[in-house]
């Protein structure tokens, strides 16, 4: 390679340096300029500075009250919201509504003196916090945890407790009465009685009882008078008279949804999933069915585990939502396009994504199908079409007998004692000629019903043998109201299940078949509820395959890792639901250990025994032809015991026999396999007296084989299974 001379390298400097300086002449020769200094924006252009900082956020936004709630299924963040409203009602005090895992708490000892927490928190599974109060709960209860005072303390804080729970569980209400207790400990005062709502009576009922001696407590500790607020508005309605399509929500339910971008699915985007199966699985049907339906999740990204919960979004039916258009005189303008806006977004977000239309509203976005509650109807009769109307509707909300006379025995929706107030027949299809129109602000009805919440079932299958789709186990819910006041007797219908079932009916290319009316001699002209399946916009249909949109919900609910642990099982009705799972992923485990260690591979693991019940081995008898094959493929370690209460044996005495019956007749091996083969016991399926009946065989067996009794030895027994996590519950009320 060739050297260049010290000359060369000079002249080529030079001209380099010329070439520059022509190129860049306006910015060297031009005159100076006084130079821009960019300052921070201030602590209240920004706020604290801090996004998690919440006492940053009272002050800055003159709010006295933060309310922080524990919510799994949105029923506590709708309690929250509730309670932020009456404040700003009666007392014009604002609330900051808080996500407690949004939150930091090593302030809370700086909330102001003037001011008050409320924690609106629920009890969820086995005595847990909901997910999103993990942090916040393990701030409270741990005391190595400092707040700024560099103490465990929170002396003066003023705190209020709404706890939301079940009392068919064993926990009711154990998170709520945690905080209260630790509070207290930590010097802080509660405002008024600690409020527990029982999810299996009426956690309406209950709210409405605690609610007015809190406020009144609230009033004396907080130096307020009731009157100082009044009815405000949360949100704005209005029609636009132009939107590009495209961008209008018709039932998505995630910004992803619409745009068809691809991102993560869970309870903020869930996946529209292909049914790939579906079946009936009682042998004989009449007015019941059990649906088994196989959800494609390939390509996704979900994934799940034995024992996880699969959340199904359903829709309202078309009848209620063609009702409740009547009633609000919006049938013509359904499918007007709306935007919705917060006027106080702490207090109250839009709860669905906009803009969208009425008509989708009432579909995908709100519970217009729940039993309308006894405190909404107070507000609603302010628009009453009549006197008559008015007095109706002012009578349920007062009269809390009456309310349950009427509204708790026949099972109304808002839509339907709308119609009744009015005098309309709510048992002909709704439409604008037989249905008398109330003049409510739209506003008032997206504040005043709770969002539509997804349907969580125990998904029935392992993803080692089916890695692709989740399998779901639904009853169908349908039942007949009591007669009352209103009313004869009718049909309700759960919505979850039966938008199911019309998925299965379309996926099949079956006709809905008509029910019994009221009584056994009524002719079979009942028709079921339909459904829009074919989702937003057509996009839950694709040539003959329907979609239904879900998530998965992690569970704790495991077997042991060690498979030569014995594992009872007890889970009759669909509660066997997630035990099919649990022996599929047994299964393909053995398949495993066979194909790599021969014949007698399975020889050291521990039995699994599943005791299940249901009417009749010929009626209801879930996944019948399953069982035996697993039986086989478990080389004997499986083994079924089956209780059919409507079918011979009988007990001596003519009574049925039930799981728990099964249990005691198996009390040597249970024990056995129990106490010292430290074996693991699962139950799953109904609280409110299946479980409690397992539970109290289960501390007898314990407690005799202890040389005790239930009560002493046995309990003690139980009480250590589940602190170890060796007897875990899937229940429901």
């Amino acid at each position: 390679m060739a050297v260049a001379s010290s000359s060369d390298v000079v002249i080529l400097a030079l001209g380099v340096t010329l070439a520059a300086a022509y190129l860049f002449r306006d910015q060297i020769f031009a005159p100076s300029k006084p130079k821009i200094v960019t300052t921070a924006p201030s602590k209240s252009e920004n706020g604290s500075g801090n996004p998690r900082d919440f006492v940053a956020k009272m002050k800055d936004g003159k709010k006295r009250l933060v309310i922080f709630y524990g919510s799994q299924t949105g029923t506590a963040e709708e309690y929250a919201i509730r309670l932020a409203k009456e404040a700003k009602t009666k007392f014009g005090i604002t609330s900051l509504v808080c996500d407690p895992e949004e939150y930091d708490f090593e302030n809370l000892d700086e909330v102001p003196e003037d001011c008050a927490v409320f924690f609106v928190v629920a009890t969820y599974g086995e005595g847990e916090p909901t997910d999103n109060a993990v942090q916040l709960t393990q701030n409270l209860t741990d005391d190595s945890f400092t707040f700024g005072n560099g103490e465990h303390k929170l002396p003066g804080l003023k705190y209020v407790i709404f706890s939301l729970g079940n009392k068919t569980y064993e926990h009711y209400n154990a998170i709520g009465r945690s905080y209260d207790a630790e509070l207290t400990k930590m010097g802080a005062v509660r405002i008024g009685e600690r409020g527990e709502g029982d999810d299996d009576k009426s956690m309406e009922e209950d709210y409405l009882e605690w609610k007015d001696a809190m406020w009144e407590a609230f009033a004396t500790a907080m130096n307020v008078e009731e009157g100082q607020g009044g009815d405000t508005a949360d949100f704005t309605v209005t029609e636009l008279d132009s939107h590009p399509q495209e961008k209008v929500y018709l039932g998505e339910l995630s910004a992803r949804a619409l745009t068809k971008t691809k991102g993560i699915h869970d309870a903020k985007n869930p996946y529209a999933s292909p049914v790939r199966n579906s079946r009936e699985l009682f042998q004989l049907t009449g007015d019941r069915n059990c649906i088994h339906v196989e959800l494609d999740i390939e390509g996704s990204g979900i994934t799940y585990q034995h024992g996880d919960h699969v959340g199904v979004w359903p829709s309202n039916p078309d009848a209620e939502v063609d009702r409740l258009l009547c009633v609000l005189g919006l049938y013509d303008k359904k499918d007007s396009v709306i935007g919705i806006e917060s006027l106080d977004p702490a207090l109250a977000k839009v709860p669905f994504p906009v803009p969208t239309t009425y008509a989708t509203v009432l579909r995908h976005y709100i519970d217009i199908s729940a039993v309308v509650g006894r405190q909404i109807l107070g507000a609603m009769s302010k628009f009453a079409p009549s006197p008559e109307a008015e007095a109706f509707l002012k009578n349920l909300n007062v009269d809390k007998e009456e309310y349950a006379a009427v509204i708790g025995q026949g099972c109304f929706k808002l839509g339907e004692i709308l119609q009744i107030a009015a005098a309309n027949d709510i048992r002909v299809p709704p439409t604008k000629d037989n249905t008398t129109p109330w003049p409510i602000p739209f506003d008032i009805i997206v504040s005043s019903i709770p969002r539509l919440q997804p349907r969580y079932y125990s998904i029935s299958s392992s993803p080692k043998l089916h890695p692709t789709s989740i399998h779901v186990t639904a009853v169908v819910l349908k039942y007949q109201s009591a007669t009352n006041k209103a009313t004869q007797a009718r049909w309700v219908y759960g919505v979850g299940t039966n938008f199911i079932l019309n998925v299965k009916f379309a996926a099949n290319g079956e006709a809905a078949p008509l029910m019994s009316g009221t009584s056994n001699t009524d002719p079979a002209t009942v028709s079921m509820p339909s459904y829009a399946i074919q989702g937003p916009r057509g996009a839950h249909k694709q040539e003959t395959i329907y979609k239904i949109p879900i998530h998965v919900r992690r569970s704790t609910f495991r077997l042991p890792t060690n498979p030569k642990s014995p594992v009872i099982m007890v889970g009759p009705g669909t509660g066997v639901a997630p035990f099919r799972g649990f022996v599929q992923e047994r299964v393909a485990l053995a398949r495993r250990t066979l194909d790599k260690n021969g014949p007698e591979a399975l020889a050291d693991w521990g039995k699994i025994s599943l005791f299940y019940g249901c009417r009749k081995s010929t009626e209801d008898f879930l996944y019948k032809d399953e069982w035996p094959t697993y039986t086989e493929e478990l080389r004997g370690k499986f083994t079924m015991h089956c209780a059919f209460s409507r079918e011979p044996p009988y007990k001596p005495d003519g009574s049925k026999i039930y799981v728990q019956d099964l249990i005691w007749q198996d009390r040597e091996n249970i024990a056995e396999a129990i106490l010292n083969g430290k074996g693991y016991v699962y139950i799953c399926g109904d609280a409110k007296a299946m479980s409690k009946a397992v539970e109290e065989v289960l501390s007898r067996i314990l407690g005799e084989a202890k040389g005790g009794s239930a009560e002493v030895e046995g309990a003690a027994e139980m009480k250590l299974l589940k602190e170890r996590s060796r007897l875990m519950l899937d229940v429901w009320s």
